[in-house]
């Protein structure tokens, strides 16, 4: 049963069983068209309020379709263009002729409550399409070949494109904005560190961002084995363990427990081997038993849903926020969604409903949302330090999340590259993370260098540094390229099973 329809409009409904006519209001249909005819700026109040289908009289619906098309051009709108549009289009006759187009006129004494009237007659169709959308449900809901987690999720999907339709924000006078903006900043100003979002953890990243900003959707986007999970996980520690900040996870690649061993690695740090079999020395058990305390009651929440479609995220966000004050969203990862319940004509389509719609919610609750995604292949077919370094082309998909990220972020790691060294500034780039601010709507964009521990899969600050992860710089001339290369890291650990691995 798609819930995206020709001109996203429900299947015109008729009487019920019981005789009763469907919800409508034709003398408030015929006063609108006839005001939109005799008043010169009238289209322009109800532009983004009505559309053809909310007009239930099928002659009004044509008529309305010719004044559109008037305006679309910035051509005159009175009784008689409409008429000759009619004519040009074809559809004179079905409209009612030239006499049903004077009679609309005639019927106007007033104009002034243009917009009420055009607000009675939208919500008119918004009923007539829930009618028409439980009419649906129901003979799907009977069906018994029908899934009904399939089902459940069109019904939530048609639920919500039609409530899109019908929701409309008034204009705000500017003073209310500004008082506002200037408490958000008050309170900012008290923060340590000039942190006004939600902190990472990691000072140089928040310098950038300070903080990650409330109703911003952020993009996280790198090539596979660049550590996207481990960055997040890090952070959700940093923000849930160190700041107390309550912080939802989903999960579309792994299990709670696969996330939740990950955790353990980190916070714990025992590597990754170690905490699926459980082959752990006496001093490393005391160790994990002495950390996992700071885990433990932590508020970190975990959904492991596979192909979680955009539609129940917004239920469980909404749920999380609500109940347990939730701050910060991560999904993992983007391309792992689905607008289940709707058709597309293809997966770019899809991606741009499910970016489009992330923006919407970060919004709909004012928290930030990260949402990690893929890169594609360019990256691999470029050479280099500069060459390998990600640039937001390579984002899968990347006109809509582009366009609908305030931020995107890449995760960029030179050494899995078999690249150990900058050659311009001569930074030793052995066990570090680069992460790239690429785009910033309400900020400057900039790059900082994180500390990556693979055996840990644990991202840190620079300045904490540990003997044990590097190695010797190999000389010139002789750098071995494993053939294992998919299962290990380039400093040569075993990657984590779970960890991410080049297509």
């Amino acid at each position: 049963m798609p819930t995206t329809r020709k001109n996203n409009q429900a299947p015109k409904v008729g009487p019920n069983d019981l005789g009763k006519l469907p919800p409508q209001a034709l003398e408030l249909e015929d006063s609108v068209l006839g005001a939109l005819m005799l008043e010169k700026e009238a289209y322009a109040t109800v532009a983004d309020l009505l559309r053809p289908e909310a007009f239930y009289k099928d002659k009004n619906r044509l008529v309305f379709e010719a004044i559109r098309a008037l305006a679309a051009k910035d051509e005159p709108i009175d009784g008689l263009t409409v008429v000759e549009k009619l004519k040009a289009q074809g559809t004179l006759t079905q409209a009612g002729g030239v006499s049903y187009i004077s009679d609309l006129t005639r019927k106007v004494a007033s104009t002034a409550h243009l917009y009420y009237h055009a607000q009675i007659v939208a919500q008119k169709a918004t009923a007539r399409d829930l009618i028409s959308l439980a009419a649906q449900i129901e003979e799907n809901a009977y069906d018994e070949t029908q899934d009904v987690d399939e089902l459940m999720q069109q019904a939530e999907a048609g639920v919500f494109e039609i409530s899109q339709r019908a929701q409309k924000r008034d204009v705000t006078q500017i003073d209310p904005v500004i008082s506002e903006a200037f408490e958000r900043m008050r309170n900012a100003s008290k923060n340590e560190g000039n942190i006004s979002g939600v902190p990472s953890g990691f000072h140089a990243l928040d310098k950038i961002t300070s903080g990650w900003q409330a109703s911003d959707l952020i993009i996280i986007a790198a090539r596979p084995a660049m550590g996207k999970t481990a960055f997040v996980l890090s952070m959700a520690k940093n923000i849930a363990v160190n700041y107390n900040i309550p912080v939802a996870m989903f999960s579309l690649e792994m299990s709670n427990v696969q996330l939740v061993n990950r955790l353990i690695m980190n916070v714990c740090e025992i590597e990754g081997d170690k905490v699926k079999n459980g082959k752990l020395s006496d001093a490393e058990w005391s160790q994990l038993e002495h950390k996992i305390v700071e885990l433990q009651g932590s508020p970190i929440y975990v959904d492991d849903t596979p192909s979680l479609s955009v539609f129940e995220l917004r239920s469980k966000a909404r749920k999380l926020v609500r109940e347990h004050k939730v701050k910060l969203i991560i999904i993992d990862y983007l391309q792992l969604m689905n607008a289940s319940g709707m058709t597309f004509g293809s997966r770019e389509q899809e991606i741009s409903i499910i970016s489009r719609n992330l923006k919407q919610l970060a919004k709909e609750l004012d928290i930030p949302i990260i949402a990690l995604s893929q890169l594609n292949r360019n990256v691999e077919s470029r050479t280099g330090v500069e060459g390998k370094t990600p640039q937001l082309s390579d984002l899968r998909e990347s006109g809509a999340i582009e366009q609908d990220a305030d931020m995107v972020c890449f995760i960029h790691r030179p050494e899995y590259y078999h690249l150990y060294s900058d050659e311009k500034s001569g930074k030793d780039l052995r066990g570090l993370g680069q992460i790239i601010v690429a785009k910033h709507r309400n900020g400057a964009t900039d790059s900082i260098w994180l500390r990556f521990r693979s055996k840990f899969a644990k991202f840190q600050n620079e300045d904490e540094t540990f003997d044990d992860d590097l190695t010797p710089l190999p000389t010139a001339g002789n750098v071995t390229i494993s053939s294992r290369m998919n299962n290990m890291s380039a400093d040569g650990a075993a990657l984590d099973d779970n960890e991410d691995r080049p297509f």
